[in-house]
């Protein structure tokens, strides 16, 4: 039987001889009534009025009817909820949780809703550092980048013995025109090349560059500003800086040396390091051989450049042995043309490490880390290696929170766009921290988080005395929303 379809009402198949029709009518309810606790992490934090502290509105304030306030919240809100779009909010402006969170149900002029609408909105995000007829607000980069740290050094109640600051570069593809658009070679794409700063799940840093420069430009002069900021609050901490192989930079390194950082940076391999751990190799290949596992060892020495480094430093070698996997194979052999491999002779003594059955899998790390600190496998296995679970934290920025939305036509509009989106991981990160802690989504990412615990339909309805949001009844996970309302409320005071 053909199902009931109008512009208005959407029908479906029956049930028990019933009609099943559906239809966008039911006025004031929302989808996402979780964020509520959105609401209520951001008055913990206070985050929303001290990011609208960083802009400058040179609107005539008698004829505003959004504040920068309202306007930034909104947009840092629903980009928590999955609304990257600003058409979202020609719709959203007349959502009810939205004026909640905003702080405000109703607006001065009658042709206006609580909220923004797509048009304003997109006023704020291509403001000018001077104004212009249309443009008239505008945002201080200098203080973002406070705001920032700041927040970070508010998540802890007392100093710690030990910071560890993961520095890492990431591509953000680009579609169109815009301003300082560059083909990277690595990455095969038109795209810009971000630079973020975590320490463990705090943001700190995420700066929007052109994607025409080396992964590390511009890290020294960010990180010593990060670094300033935190020994002003905590004089005593030891700080470590944790990269990639794209970070070993000799300027970054000996700014770490005179200014008493740590640091420990992934190191491209070449044939003189390769020749250093050529025994190791031989030992692990002697190993894989008899066990038919993997097989590493590991060498402490001193290495110096010939001519890129002004000084010889501790490089850690990691010499493994392995034989791919039947998987590994296929997988090669599919997703490349197949050609004569030439591989390069390592020599240990009369043995020649090319001839062996399986491949070298060598890998190496440079540190300023003494080694009655960390010894050589507790440094690269324990340490380096950990600098893996920032690549989850940038993911869920671009991947959850919309960070590679950056398809304005200026570096200063996709800057502010990014910022915004970093404001939002803050924002759930802090949710995550300060309420989900004790529950089963203590590591759940910001996606998972939204999914299961904002998407609520409930019904609003607002009277004199409150305004209340009836969620649903059979919503799954009850227990972890109060958890996580006691812990906030708790929190607020």
């Amino acid at each position: 039987m053909q199902t009931e379809c109008t512009p208005d009402i959407f029908g479906f198949e029956a049930v028990e001889g019933r009609q099943v029709v559906a239809a966008f009518d039911g006025g004031a309810i929302t989808s996402d009534a979780g964020a509520l606790l959105l609401g209520a992490t951001n008055r913990v934090i206070r985050m929303v009025d001290r990011l609208a502290s960083c802009f400058v509105d040179r609107r005539s304030q008698a004829q505003v009817e959004h504040s920068v306030a309202t306007l930034v919240g909104q947009r840092i809100f629903a980009l928590a909820l999955g609304y990257e779009d600003l058409n979202d909010h020609e719709t959203l402006r007349h959502d009810p949780l939205m004026a909640v969170l905003a702080g405000k149900l109703e607006a001065r002029r009658a042709d206006c809703a609580a909220v923004a609408g797509k048009s304003t909105l997109n006023r704020l995000e291509l403001s000018k550092p001077e104004p212009s007829r249309y443009h008239k607000i505008s945002y201080d980069a200098a203080a973002v980048d406070r705001l920032f740290v700041d927040l970070f050094l508010e998540a802890h109640r007392t100093a710690p013995s030990q910071i560890t600051l993961d520095l890492d570069a990431t591509d953000d593809p680009l579609h169109g025109e815009q301003e300082g658009r560059f083909f990277h070679g690595y990455y095969k794409s038109y795209c810009y090349l971000p630079l973020y700063i975590f320490c463990g799940r705090h943001l700190l840093c995420a700066r929007l560059r052109r994607a025409d420069i080396d992964a590390s430009a511009g890290s020294v002069e960010e990180v010593a500003r990060i670094v300033a900021q935190i020994r002003g609050s905590w004089p005593n901490v030891r700080i470590l800086l944790r990269a990639d192989s794209g970070f070993t930079r000799d300027d970054l390194m000996t700014w770490c040396e005179q200014n008493n950082v740590d640091y420990l940076f992934g190191l491209a391999k070449n044939n003189r390091l390769i020749a250093e751990i050529a025994a190791e190799l031989a030992e692990a290949a002697e190993e894989n051989r008899q066990s038919g596992e993997p097989a590493r060892r590991f060498k402490d020495f001193q290495y110096r450049t010939r001519k890129s480094w002004s000084r010889q430093r501790r490089v850690v070698g990691k010499a493994e042995w392995m034989i791919p996997s039947t998987a590994e194979r296929e997988s090669d052999s599919a997703t490349k043309p197949p050609r004569k491999k030439h591989r390069k002779s390592i020599k240990v003594g009369d043995i020649d490490l090319a001839t062996l059955e399986g491949r070298a899998n060598p890998r190496f790390v440079v540190t300023s880390l003494q080694d009655g600190q960390y010894q050589a496998r507790a440094l690269y296995e324990k340490l380096y290696c950990a600098r893996g679970e920032m690549e989850n934290r940038i993911k869920e920025c671009q991947l959850d929170l919309f960070a590679d939305r950056t398809s304005t036509g200026t570096m200063r509009a996709n800057q502010l766009r990014l910022w915004l989106s970093s404001m939002a991981y803050v924002l759930v990160s802090a949710l995550r921290r300060i309420a989900l802690a004790a529950t089963r989504f203590a590591d759940a990412t910001c996606g998972t988080i939204r999914l299961k615990l904002f998407k609520i339909g409930a019904q609003v309805r607002i009277s004199v005395r409150r305004i209340k949001f009836s969620m649903a009844s059979a919503f799954p996970y009850t227990d972890v929303f109060r958890i996580a309302w006691a812990a906030l409320d708790s929190a607020a005071f």
